[in-house]
């Protein structure tokens, strides 16, 4: 019996390569399908749109539509009314920039576009929402939180912390992290410990790996370091494939203090040192506060030789109203400017 079971796991890793090719053709067949679904919905949201702009129709002639429709073609779905003024909104919204975003728009389902039509007030935000959306493969509930979570206002009005060091060596790095990373997913209580912040994020890894982008991949917690005869541990170690180099992460419940970075630097060199392949880049550290003031970190960063960056972690979702509100103070200060 023994034996029989390796010949079947033998024969299936012999298969494996037919059963990607079956999968790869399921996937791009869904694909072809929704794009083909996105295109109808925005020829008929153009077509809604230049009868009502030319006044041949009035709105009830929509419903009309949607009656119309409902009688003749008795099992096709998603042409109700609200939906068809939806069609003409997704296509007003897009048409004057229609090259740039079309290819966007038919790489998300209908579900996520509404999402983002819905949710996003700005043509600047729609495509980060999107382009975000792609990059990171959000589910429709993934994406919803990160609507929630107000992730383009914070985004650009409240940019990462990071030293020169870390730009210099990595440019796209600000891309990638944040000024502060939400994990209201752990429930922590307002006294909660170092540990229960620790073991949390572990209990809860694949939430937090969303929050930190598709492309981190998790290494080691309390990663063990050896420096002379002396050992050390690393909160939390990573490992991100586009910027191709360890991240070590290190936390703290309370507010930033300047002393922090002289350890973090300590792990960087110790990692750079003993852990990094030659074909990686330098490894960057990320100190995650529970809090911090920005002139304090701006002080501690400007001298730093190391690629660090410093982080608030928030265990409730942000005010959107008033995140909104420093979005447009930021803007009308980037007019005036």
């Amino acid at each position: 019996m023994e034996n029989k079971g390796i010949a079947d796991g033998a024969m299936s890793g012999r298969f494996d390569e037919v059963l990607g090719l079956i999968q790869g053709a399921r996937q791009r067949a869904v694909q072809a399908v929704n794009t083909q679904l996105i295109e109808l919905y925005w020829q008929v949201g153009a077509y809604i749109s230049r009868k009502l702009e030319m006044a041949e129709w009035g709105d009830g002639v929509v419903g009309q539509l949607a009656d119309h429709l409902a009688v003749v073609q008795p099992g096709l779905r998603g042409f109700t009314r609200r939906n068809l003024f939806r069609m003409r909104q997704f296509y007003e919204a897009y048409r004057d920039d229609e090259e740039k975003v079309s290819a966007l728009l038919t790489q998300l389902p209908w579900t996520h576009n509404l999402a983002i039509l819905g949710q996003s007030k700005r043509p600047e935000e729609r495509e980060f929402y999107l382009r975000k959306a792609i990059h990171e493969k959000w589910s429709s509930r993934e994406l919803e939180r990160q609507l929630k979570a107000s992730l383009f206002e914070r985004s650009v009005a409240q940019p990462a912390k990071a030293s020169a060091a870390l730009t210099q060596a990595h440019p796209t790095a600000l891309d990638v992290f944040r000024d502060a990373y939400m994990i209201e997913f752990l429930d922590l209580p307002g006294g909660h410990a170092e540990a229960d912040l620790h073991q949390g994020l572990l209990a809860r890894l694949r939430d937090f790996l969303i929050e930190l982008g598709r492309d981190f991949c998790f290494v080691g917690s309390e990663y063990p370091l050896q420096v002379g005869s002396r050992d050390f541990a690393l909160d939390l170690l990573f490992f991100h494939r586009g910027l191709n180099c360890l991240v070590a992460i290190e936390l703290k419940v309370g507010r930033f203090e300047p002393e922090y970075l002289g350890k973090l630097d300590f792990y960087l060199e110790a990692l750079d040192r003993n852990e990094r392949k030659a074909h990686e880049n330098p490894a960057i550290g990320v100190l995650l506060c529970a809090s911090k003031e920005d002139e304090v970190v701006e002080y501690a960063l400007n001298r730093s030789l190391s690629p660090a960056l410093i982080a608030e972690y928030q265990t409730r979702l942000p005010d959107k109203a008033l995140l909104q509100a420093k979005l447009q103070e930021f803007y009308a200060l980037g007019v005036r400017g």
